[in-house]
């Protein structure tokens, strides 16, 4: 329809400023209403920050773990064919020395489970009815390395060394468990403990071992002693525990076969640690995924409490949108100005959920003594995705409030 002379009538237009201040006046009209809407933007965008920065200094954490104890460790094991011509152990009885020459070695020694009869009990009684124990109770054949290698600490008594093991004195370690099973509690007796009918003394209660921790649950003697009470070791085979300098790690898996037998490496396998940058990123990965999910379902929910509370005020400003139809709004002015409502709701609760889950990361990170990290690329996306939530969340409220008939609205 055209006006006289030809000419259009006048559109009405809303500038982007009258648009900011209806949407900020919408949003501050019901300023408890809005927090509680809000309130699922802040918990979706708090949780996203705090999964991933929480993500990245765990992960960053594992890394440093993993440097300490398990990039430093080499495992070797005795693979040697069971025939006449080889060996009945690969390992020979100057191991530790050989490997321990090596630079970047800090110790390094050799163990195996021993496999007892099932006649052979152990207990602190030659009669073996007084502190019996059950089979279970493991007994390990180890040279005097295997302390250093595995980082032990004792509570009471010591470690058997190279002498012990030369002149294959009967004599044995035991972990604190298996003290406290035995009734153990003072050395200052000399106890003994009877594997079998074959007598060993007890030098030490170990407190803990950083690596290896079986060792807490067994009874220890050296590897002389138990190749002559119990010979060599059973199918499974011995193993050597190495334990290296950080970095080293590598360059010792390469060469610990050759120096422990120069003839003959095929008698041996080695296993250096993983790659701790494929460690670091699978930990990552998984944490990431399950916390990202949790987010995600934060933010859904938020989304959905908008768009809610957002359908509930359209229904409840009937009168208002006929009045502004009446003057002359249109349908996508209506639109645009609950849409901008509701991406103002997402944009604060964006702001005051990634100021949340900062708090939350740095807060966790000090408790652990950790070095917070998170990422300025999150944090800059963390608001701009609490404003994305709004605005999706307030599509269908504001496609509703547009299809409102102004004859109807006004009547209302």
């Amino acid at each position: 329809m055209k006006a006289l002379g030809g000419r259009s009538p006048h559109r009405s237009r809303l500038a982007v400023r009258d648009l900011l201040s209806e949407a900020v006046a919408g949003v501050l009209q019901r300023p408890a209403r809005s927090a509680l809407t809000a309130l699922g933007t802040v918990l979706g965008v708090g949780s996203f920050i705090a999964v991933l920065g929480l993500t990245v200094t765990a992960a960053s954490q594992i890394d440093t773990r993993f440097d300490i104890l398990t990039a430093t460790e080499v495992t070797v094991a005795d693979i040697s064919p069971k025939d006449p011509d080889a060996p009945a152990l690969a390992f020979p009885e100057d191991a530790d020395g050989r490997i321990s020459r090596l630079n970047g070695v800090r110790a390094a020694g050799v163990y195996w489970g021993v496999r007892l009869g099932p006649d052979r009990t152990v207990a602190t009684s030659p009669m073996g009815d007084v502190g019996g124990v059950e089979a279970q109770t493991q007994v390990v054949a180890a040279s005097p390395g295997i302390w250093q290698a595995a980082d032990a600490t004792f509570t009471q008594g010591r470690a058997f060394d190279t002498f012990h093991d030369t002149h294959r004195q009967q004599v044995a370690v035991i972990g604190g468990a298996t003290a406290a099973r035995l009734g153990i509690t003072t050395l200052r007796t000399h106890p003994a403990v009877f594997i079998g009918s074959t007598s060993f003394t007890v030098i030490g209660i170990l407190d803990d071992v950083e690596r290896k921790p079986e060792l807490l649950m067994s009874i220890i003697v050296p590897r002389s002693v138990a190749e002559r009470t119990w010979g060599p070791p059973a199918d499974e085979g011995a193993q050597m525990l190495v334990s290296t300098q950080l970095g080293a790690a590598r360059q010792i898996a390469d060469e610990v076969a050759v120096a422990l037998r120069p003839e003959h490496p095929e008698f041996f396998r080695v296993t250096p640690p993983p790659d701790p940058r494929s460690l670091r990123n699978a930990v990552g990965d998984d944490l990431r995924q399950l916390f990202l999910l949790l987010a995600g379902v934060c933010l859904v929910i938020g989304a959905v409490g908008i768009a809610n509370t957002t359908l509930v005020a359209v229904m409840e400003r009937v009168g208002e949108i006929g009045l502004r139809r009446a003057l002359g709004a249109r349908g996508r002015h209506i639109t645009i100005q609950f849409l901008a409502e509701t991406a103002a709701l997402g944009l604060v609760g964006g702001l005051v959920g990634t100021s949340i889950g900062s708090v939350v990361v740095v807060s966790v990170a000090l408790a652990r003594q950790w070095t917070p990290v998170v990422d300025p690329l999150t944090l800059a996306s963390a608001p701009v995705l609490g404003l994305a939530t709004g605005l999706l969340a307030g599509l269908y409220p504001a496609w509703t409030a547009s299809r409102i008939p102004p004859v109807e609205a006004l009547r209302h």
